[in-house]
Formats: C-alpha cells, structure tokens, sequence
C-alpha cells in the first residue's frame, strides 16, 4: 500500500508529461533563473524546537547572503499542513530554488512536486522528502548515526535491558537511525546477550509524548540498563525520567546532535554518548549546493539514495561520536561549543 501511495503522484505527472509532450500549450510554466537580479532561495523549515535549527539557518543564511543571494524564510512550527502553505506562497513569490526541511516527509511529497512542475529546482536539506525525486539531497549519514549511537551503547553495556526511543514517525531520519540502531543491536539480540525491552515511535519530536511512554516502560519493567534517544532532546527527556526514578548515572544513554545541555551531561556523566553533525559544513555546503541550483549549475556528486520511489543524487556527510573521553578533540576543538559552557557544572 505504502509503495502504491508513493507511485500515484509520480504516474501523474508522468501521464501529464506525456499529454504535454503531445499537446505543447498545456506544459507547466517553467521557472526561469533572471541573472539580473540576486538568486532567490526559499527556505521552509519544520520548525526551530530543536537547539540546532537556529544554528542551521544562521550559517546558510549568513553563506547565501555572502553568495549574492537573496533568504526567504518560512518555518512551519511543526504543522505539515502549513509546511505545505508556506511552500507553495514562497513558490509565488517567485524563488529560484526551494531548500525544505520537511515536517513529514510523506505528506510534502505533494508541494515538492508542485515546485518541480513549476521548473523551481529542490533542495532536500537534513530530511529526505520520500517520492518526489528532490534534485539534491544533503545530510549526514543517518544510518551510521545510528550505528555509532548503538555501538557506543553497546561497548558500555554488553548485556542487558535496551529502551529504544526513536525519532517522529513521519521522520525519514528517523527510519534510517532505526536500521543503524538495529544493525547494532539484532545480533546480540540473536546472541541473548541484549534484551530490547520496548521500543518507543513517537508522532512527533515530542518530549512530552516520550516521558509519558517512557515512565509506561519503567512502570512495566525496571530492568532497563540503556537507553537509544532519537536525538539529544528526547536523550534529555528520557534522564528526566529516569532521575525522577534514581536512576540516572545508572542506565546509559545515548543521543545525538551535540547540544550543549548533552555535552554539558556527557561531562557530569549522565549521559553517555551523543553523535555530532558538524551543522557548520552541512549548512554551508547546502548553500553553495542551492545557489548553483538556483543558477541552473549541476551539483556534482558521486552518491545516490533510495527516495521510495526511485534513486536520488545525494551528498553524504560523516557524522561524529562524542564520547566524554572525545570531547576535546570533538565539539572542543571545533569550537562547537566553548569548554567553559560544556564543563560549567564540572570541576576539571
């Protein structure tokens, strides 16, 4: 079913391309860069709930506008459907390239194809919108986050009760951290060494939802030695739990991301581990990526990535564990964040 929902949109446009080929008058409107004036780029967000986004939109604002550039900005506030709203009123407003962070990336499907019929060029920044056949797809390897997040956890804790709380539902990363998750952890499953004593699918990157779910686990079963966290955010809301249950310190836990709040954690050591996504580059390299687009320029790029409904050109950033042992030579050296702010609460 999932697989026919992705085909319907893509065999329309198909059949409207083959009207078109036969009837010229009825092709879409193409979009046509105007060299006289700055590139345009539209930028829809999901939303600014997570730390990083505001980080994100700095760096690729502050590099568009260095490109000659001109940012429109519209985040959605977590709402797919003014997500959609907003990408079709920057498409009115004449953009020369759309850069989407998708709330759902099912749901947007539909939007990103309008811009595509519209000639606009786009650019899928972090999150994949699945189906649509986005021109470019920039982000980190999300899979092997979630690798890197299972290994770390499972060198800390060989044996013993797991709590995996994965990413929105609606979250194409989401999915890929699941399968770097469990690529991790079913052969110790297999080997009866580790025990996955629930799994948590949110809606939404929703702290409230996870408590509640995850204090339900702990209400069941107290027998839980780690704990996998989408990301840093819902990391901090699972050793909330556990602290109203004393048992933070205790159980393992992995996030990613790099927060400071998480560094700051890996430091006093409530949290294990975090996987950093050095913003910086991907923001930057996505600018440049959305003005050449914008121009009408091929990006070069030697990968490609499965959309659901056909492969996509896709550039694939490295993503980093942060461990405490790994934190100088990390975030610290980078000048993610300064040591003052990470070891604020720690005596060095």
């Amino acid at each position: 079913m999932k697989h026919d929902r992705l085909r319907r949109p893509l065999l329309a446009l198909a059949l409207l391309a083959a009207l078109c080929a036969l009837f010229p008058s009825c092709a879409p409107k193409r979009h046509r860069f105007d060299p006289s004036r700055p590139p345009r780029v539209g930028f829809s967000l999901d939303s600014l709930v997570v730390e990083r986004w505001k980080r994100d939109i700095d760096v690729f604002g502050k590099a568009a506008k260095e490109l000659g550039a001109e940012l429109v900005l519209r985040v959605a506030d977590q709402d797919a459907a003014v997500q959609e709203t907003q990408v079709r009123e920057l498409l009115d407003l004449d953009i020369d390239v759309l850069v989407i962070v998708p709330n759902d990336a099912d749901r947007l499907r539909k939007a990103v194809l309008e811009a595509k019929a519209r000639g606009v060029p786009v650019l899928s920044y972090d999150r994949l919108v699945r189906g649509a056949g986005v021109d470019l797809y920039v982000s980190f390897d999300n899979e092997k986050v979630g690798f890197l997040m299972a290994e770390s956890l499972s060198r800390a804790v060989p044996t013993g009760g797991y709590v995996i709380i994965n990413g929105a539902r609606s979250d194409n990363n989401a999915r890929l951290l699941n399968e770097g998750f469990h690529r991790v952890l079913d052969p110790l499953v297999a080997s009866g060494g580790v025990r996955i004593a629930a799994e948590i699918w949110p809606e939404s990157w929703d702290s409230d939802e996870v408590k509640v779910a995850f204090e339900g686990v702990l209400a069941r079963d107290r027998n839980i030695d780690a704990v996998m966290a989408g990301n840093d955010m819902l990391a901090e809301a699972a050793i909330s739990v556990l602290s109203e249950n004393r048992l933070s310190g205790k159980v393992m836990v992995a996030g990613q991301d790099a927060e400071l709040s998480a560094c700051q954690r890996i430091a006093e050591g409530s949290q294990l581990s975090t996987v950093y996504k050095p913003i910086d580059r991907l923001a930057l390299k996505a600018a440049v990526f959305a003005v050449m687009l914008a121009r009408g320029e091929k990006v070069p790029t030697d990968s490609a990535i499965d959309d659901g409904a056909g492969r996509v050109p896709y550039v694939r950033l490295e993503p980093v564990l942060v461990t405490r042992e790994l934190l100088e030579a990390t975030v610290l050296a980078d000048g993610f964040h300064s040591p003052a702010d990470v070891y604020r609460n720690v005596r060095r």
